[in-house]
């Protein structure tokens, strides 16, 4: 099978494994785990900030950041289709007790946006404390926020005293596509995140960066959430070797993308985006089969694919789709939606 579903279903190189298995380990919870503790301070030093967190997933490393940065009964503001909206069960409201203001359109934005909807300093509403930015912008197709745009939001922000975060799931994306540096993408946040599984190829973990005093308060919120990971260097070592041998080649699953969705986008009733990363998605037109139609049908002649919406589909490049499985996979779409 051909599984574009995700840049999550990855999984592990040879050599990857060979390094988690030689990976010198300790108790990280206390503070001793050496590979932890080394692709802490890589990140830390990749994002620019000054410490960093290794938990086991995006979606944490993003709650740990909003209980930092928030009080219950606090308004946070995103973009419209943010991860930490959609797809983190409600994690915001029931752990920090926020609640979301969504800005834009497509998950981008204006500072003139953030401007508009900070709320009045008066008793009868939710006080405005934190801007969340996604990059890229996962259902916004793999969306980059223009560098220019990124730090113009986040000072604007920054000018009223809100506290902000990038989620940065994909943030080494967003480097591959621009050319300008993750340390600089982050500069202007507070605290910024990355996730190793996506793309990068590591089976699991995230990493939470930002000041030494935001690290230790974060450190007490992944205990409390039970991210506690003992001997999590064998897991940490995925990490290294991923950054080590799998971000540049993310140009490669860029231009496998654009090669899908060059394939697809003359066919009559398919409208999409060309894509700015890895991430294709396209909207079917009544007249095609539905969503779900189109990936059991898809499924059928080995491709599997991902449903976002009852007409909208998502597909996702990734080091294990080579560029002969992406043709492949295109050439599949194209005739189940031209016969």
């Amino acid at each position: 099978m051909i599984d574009l579903r995700s840049d999550t279903v990855t999984r592990p190189v040879g050599a990857m494994r060979e390094a988690m298995a030689r990976a010198e380990v300790g108790d990280d919870v206390f503070g001793e785990d050496p590979t932890v503790n080394a692709l802490q301070e890589r990140v830390a030093a990749l994002l620019g900030k000054e410490a960093a967190l290794f938990v086991p997933s995006g979606s944490m490393a993003n709650q740990i950041a909003i209980k930092v940065h928030t009080h219950p009964g606090d308004d946070v503001l995103i973009g419209e289709g943010a991860h930490n909206y959609l797809y983190e069960s409600g994690a915001g409201g029931a752990i920090s007790g926020v609640q979301f203001t969504i800005l834009g359109k497509g998950g981008l934005f204006s500072a003139a946006d953030v401007e508009a909807a900070i709320k009045a300093d008066n008793h009868h509403f939710s006080p405005t404390r934190l801007l969340c930015v996604e990059n890229t912008h996962n259902r916004g197709g793999g969306r980059v926020w223009p560098p220019t745009q990124l730090r113009e939001v986040a000072e604007s922000a920054r000018s009223r005293k809100l506290r902000v975060h990038l989620d940065g799931a994909r943030l080494l994306n967003a480097v591959a596509a621009t050319g300008v540096q993750a340390s600089s993408l982050a500069a202007s946040f507070d605290s910024a995140s990355i996730c190793l599984s996506k793309g990068l190829g590591a089976p699991v973990g995230s990493l939470l960066a930002g000041s030494r005093e935001f690290i230790h308060q974060a450190h007490r919120f992944r205990k409390m959430l039970g991210g506690g990971m003992r001997q999590a260097g064998i897991l940490a070592a995925a990490g290294l070797y991923a950054l080590e041998h799998h971000v540049e080649r993310l140009a490669y699953d860029h231009q496998h993308a654009k090669l899908i969705a060059d394939r697809l986008r003359d066919i009559p009733g398919v409208h999409m985006d060309a894509p700015e990363t890895n991430i294709v998605i396209f909207d079917l037109d009544p007249a095609l089969p539905t969503g779900g139609q189109l990936v059991a049908a898809a499924r059928e002649r080995g491709l599997l694919i991902l449903p976002i919406a009852q007409r909208r589909i998502r597909l996702v490049t990734h080091l294990d789709a080579s560029k002969a499985d992406c043709v492949r996979a295109a050439d599949i779409l194209h005739e189940l939606l031209t016969h």
